[in-house]
């Protein structure tokens, strides 16, 4: 065979040079940014100490675009660094010595650095030992029923749930100790560990209390596309002097006469006259010591006082409803609508006009921190209600702001208690508040763990870790919840500032940070935090919406099964409260068995991340 040309022969070995050449360069760099003497200012707790190094080799290593070197290191079938995350500087130096032996030389060193991945003694650490047979954890919202509702906590724990959480901007320090109770009873018969965590409410803002309706509760059964009733409206009817919640989901409950009710009998029909004086007829279908259930075929409108009858034996026997709470006040809002957010917490009107419609007075609504108020410029976007409504400012002082509504598809409704978000204003609002420094020395007593919501900067972290050491509370684990625009930026300088801690992870909030950061950006900012903790070695709560559909529905949608597949990438899944929770503990239980089974981590390409530097503040 004649021998090949020399040049032919030269060119690959050339191409190999060049790409070794790359890599050397770029083994420099990491190892510098490794070596940054500011980490031994750091006070880093020993177990995060090659983390922390990990990490800025790491952001060191996506400081430029890869694309074209991870091809070329593709086509020759070696790691293209797409999953170099936990170990940079050994994934870096293993293709360096590949490479030198595919020169046909030997390999001028042996890798110096160890690959060392402690994710997992970390996400023991803080979440504990999954119970189920699985690798990632399922941490589900307490509801307000597991204060005094044992069984379902037992339920939850024998369907392998790993954390409780319970929402700290909800219910009281009573129910939250009864809640805690039950775990800890569950946890020790059922012999099955299972974590505490209480998230703190943090500088939340929303809008303030809207002036209430009437009192009217609408009654509605469910109808098909042809308006065939496929479900009756069920309606529990209980006493007056002692009313019994409903013991399952009821599209009303209605209070009346404590005689009356207890002469009702199955299969008798109640006649009543609604408040547009329509005649409905209900059925009675099930009777008990606390209640019975009625179903309706037709709409119905309630309201206080409305007589309910029944026929027996050509003797008609009367009650009437029993007061109830009025509608929740709501603003509806249109696109070009003027909204004037106030300072106080007068309640919110809607816009009044005169007879020939023209606007009298625009649209009031209170700001639960007004204080923000000077924060804000004209120009800068504003979104309420988790994104469903937006506008921009018109006018700002520390009075009030004007909003000239851009966004509310069709007609929106704006309710009080709904969050508000400036995702381009830099608000100077407390890390901790009054409610988050109350439930911090509750949790310190009770918990494992803690959220901090709203995170923005490393101050507001060592705040957090100042305020656990007076309470002498170091036992507790830390989450820092990220979801703002700011938070994501800083994180690398969140992660260096956790890691002072032993137990330490990071949540993915996902409702204020698809609205902080762009519903469009919100797939690239999550897969952006994922990595970055990976090579921190820190462990992460895949959060918001998870399975939400079936928790409250019953039903999950395709769109929400792939999401929660996805979690599986994480350490721990969350589950928000809902009728149908316990079904969504065991779907999730299952799906994150079997997508392990595909997944561990992932591969990607690296583009530039556009962050600030770790050492900013």
């Amino acid at each position: 065979m004649p021998p090949r040309s020399t040049s032919r022969s030269r060119s690959p070995d050339q191409a190999l040079a060049t790409l070794l050449d790359k890599l050397r360069a770029l083994q420099g760099a990491l190892e510098q940014a490794a070596a940054e003497p500011r980490l031994d200012r750091q006070a880093l707790n020993p177990a995060y100490r090659a983390s922390a190094q990990n990490l800025l080799a790491y952001l060191a290593l996506r400081a430029g675009d890869l694309h074209d070197l991870q091809l070329q290191l593709s086509a020759l079938g070696l790691s293209s660094l797409g999953r170099s995350e936990a170990a940079v500087l050994p994934t870096v130096a293993t293709l360096i010595n590949t490479l030198e032996r595919l020169l046909g030389g030997s390999p001028a060193a042996r890798p110096t650095t160890k690959a060392v991945n402690p994710l997992a003694d970390h996400a023991r650490a803080l979440f504990g030992t999954p119970a189920s047979a699985r690798e990632v954890r399922i941490m589900v919202t307490l509801p307000s029923e597991a204060a005094d509702d044992y069984a379902l906590v037992r339920d939850l724990l024998a369907g392998h749930m790993d954390c409780a959480r319970i929402n700290c901007a909800h219910d009281e320090p009573a129910s939250w100790t009864r809640m805690i109770e039950h775990v800890r009873r569950a946890s020790a018969e059922l012999d099955q560990p299972c974590k505490v965590f209480m998230d703190l409410p943090g500088p939340k803002l929303r809008t303030g209390p809207i002036a209430t309706g009437a009192a009217v509760k609408k009654v509605k059964p469910e109808r098909d596309a042809q308006g065939r009733v496929q479900q009756p409206a069920r309606i529990w009817l209980t006493g007056r002097r002692r009313p019994r919640p409903a013991p399952s989901p009821a599209a009303a409950s209605v209070q009346v006469g404590e005689r009356w009710l207890a002469g009702l009998q199955a299969g008798e029909r109640i006649q009543l006259r609604d408040t547009r004086q329509a005649q409905r007829r209900w059925t009675v279908v099930e009777v008990g010591d606390r209640g019975c259930w009625a179903e309706a075929t037709k709409t119905t409108y309630l309201t206080p006082g409305l007589r309910l009858s029944v026929e027996r034996d050509g003797r008609g026997r009367h009650s009437r409803i029993g007061d109830f709470a009025p509608q929740p006040g709501a603003l509806r809002l249109a696109e070009d609508d003027l909204l004037i957010l106030t300072a106080d917490q007068t309640p919110g009107r809607p816009a009044s006009q005169d007879s020939g419609g023209h606007l009298l007075t625009p649209a009031t609504l209170g700001c639960t921190l007004p204080q923000v108020f000077t924060d804000v410029r004209s120009g800068e976007p504003v979104w309420f209600d988790d994104g469903k409504i937006g506008g921009l400012i018109e006018h700002a002082d520390q009075d009030a702001l004007e909003v000239r509504i851009t966004q509310a598809p069709g007609g929106a409704k704006l309710k009080g208690d709904k969050g508000i978000n400036f995702p381009q204003s830099t608000l100077r609002l407390a890390a901790l508040g009054e409610q988050d420094l109350t439930a911090l020395a509750f949790a310190a007593e009770h918990a494992d763990g803690i959220e901090m919501s709203f995170v923005n900067s490393a101050d507001d972290v060592r705040a957090l870790l100042a305020e656990l050491e007076r309470l002498r509370a170091e036992h507790l684990g830390v989450v820092l919840k990220i979801e703002t625009r700011r938070g994501f930026d800083n994180l690398p300088a969140l992660l260096l500032a956790g890691m002072q801690r032993g137990g330490f992870g990071v949540m993915i909030a996902r409702g204020d940070l698809a609205v902080e950061g762009g519903f469009e950006r919100l797939a690239a900012l999550q897969e952006d935090i994922l990595c970055l903790c990976e090579a921190a070695h820190v462990p992460v709560i895949w959060a918001t919406q998870v399975l939400e559909n079936l928790a409250k529905k019953g039903s999950p949608s395709r769109a929400e099964i792939t999401d929660a597949a996805t979690g599986v990438r994480a350490e721990c899944v969350m589950l928000n409260k809902g009728p149908h929770i316990l079904k969504a503990v065991a779907t999730l239980d299952e799906l994150l068995v079997r997508m392990q089974g595909y997944n561990s981590k992932k591969r990607q390409l690296l583009r530039k991340l556009e962050l600030a530097s770790p050492w900013a503040d």
